[in-house]
């Protein structure tokens, strides 16, 4: 008899689909910078704004009906999660913006797996073991070839910082919903990405009323879509299903999970925008898919763990 955790399997597929899903935010990014004269910042606090509308209609639908009972973390625990969400996705706009595309998104996105395999070793006590750390530095190698295979892309100190400063966010991100999810204290997903969407919207605010804020375009009903399917799939979606899938599987394994993201990115830009199919991107996306494949293999293996007791709440105690 098996004792494989089903619940492990629904998370693996939870962030595969996110990490897919993140892969689209890119090629609609570019449809809008076309079509408009939007700015990353201004994209990215609409991408916020927009995605806490679509989760509070969410909440309000869903709010008549009772679900599994848990641990409702404090608002101080929701806004620190939040912070690391704006951490993440602000630096990484600004390494873009000094040390360009290819650059940032490989030191990001490279240096966030490291990241995190350390943290969750030291803090966690999770171990990747000989086959995980191949698998990690195969979806490095991966990600380098498949992003820097083109040979574009400058370095320069102030982006690669920036980079690591993204990097680091992202890290503690996945760190908190591990070390939350451990101890049944992760909270409900879709209230997690809401408090995380509503205080990056806060903190992109004035930044993008500095950029511009308002799109200046043309073809104002293609804007208008491109920016609800941004809010919708890669946002309130896509961080809904990492923060349920984050909390239940290995810190380090979700970050390599999440690498499937520029696989996705590569593959719409080749299908849908007309981008040329190099070896480079062949290649990339066989190395990271072939680590990614074998992570999520070891981890649907691992023994089913003990769910976490909850303490529950008497009424009078859940009254806030």
């Amino acid at each position: 008899m098996s004792n494989h955790s089903p619940a492990a399997g629904r998370s693996l597929l939870y962030l595969v689909i996110a990490g897919a899903a993140w892969g689209t935010a890119g090629a609609a990014a570019s449809l809008l910078f076309l079509a408009s004269d939007l700015g990353p910042l201004a994209l990215s606090f609409w991408r916020c704004a927009g995605g806490l509308l679509v989760l509070l209609g969410v909440l309000a639908v869903r709010g008549s009906r009772r679900g599994p009972v848990r641990v409702r973390p404090s608002a101080a625990s929701l806004i620190g999660t939040g912070l690391l969400f704006t951490l993440f996705q602000a630096a990484y706009f600004a390494s873009v913006q000094a040390t360009g595309l290819a650059v940032g998104t490989v030191v990001t996105l490279g240096a966030g797996p490291v990241i995190i395999a350390l943290g969750a070793r030291y803090w966690m006590g999770e171990r990747l073991g000989l086959g995980g750390v191949v698998a990690v530095l195969g979806a490095l190698a991966g990600l380098a070839v498949l992003v820097l295979g083109s040979g574009g892309g400058e370095v320069r100190p102030l982006g690669v910082g920036w980079a690591l400063v993204s990097a680091a966010g992202y890290a503690g991100m996945t760190l908190r919903a591990r070390w939350l999810g451990q101890r049944g204290a992760g909270g409900d997903p879709l209230v997690t990405t809401a408090w995380s969407v509503a205080v990056g919207t806060l903190c992109l605010l004035p930044l993008a009323a500095v950029e511009g804020l308002l799109p200046h375009t043309a073809d104002l009903g293609r804007v208008l879509w491109l920016l609800v399917y941004v809010a919708t799939v890669p946002t309130a979606l896509a961080y809904a299903l990492y923060f349920t899938g984050a909390a239940a599987v290995r810190a380090a394994t979700v970050s390599v999970i999440m690498l499937i993201e520029p696989v996705s990115a590569a593959a719409i830009a080749v299908l849908v925008l007309g981008e040329r199919l190099t070896g480079a991107v062949v290649l990339g996306t066989v190395l990271l898919l072939t680590a990614v494949g074998a992570l999520i293999v070891a981890e649907s293996r691992r023994p089913a763990t003990p769910a976490p007791t909850v303490v529950r709440r008497t009424p009078q105690s859940a009254v806030r």
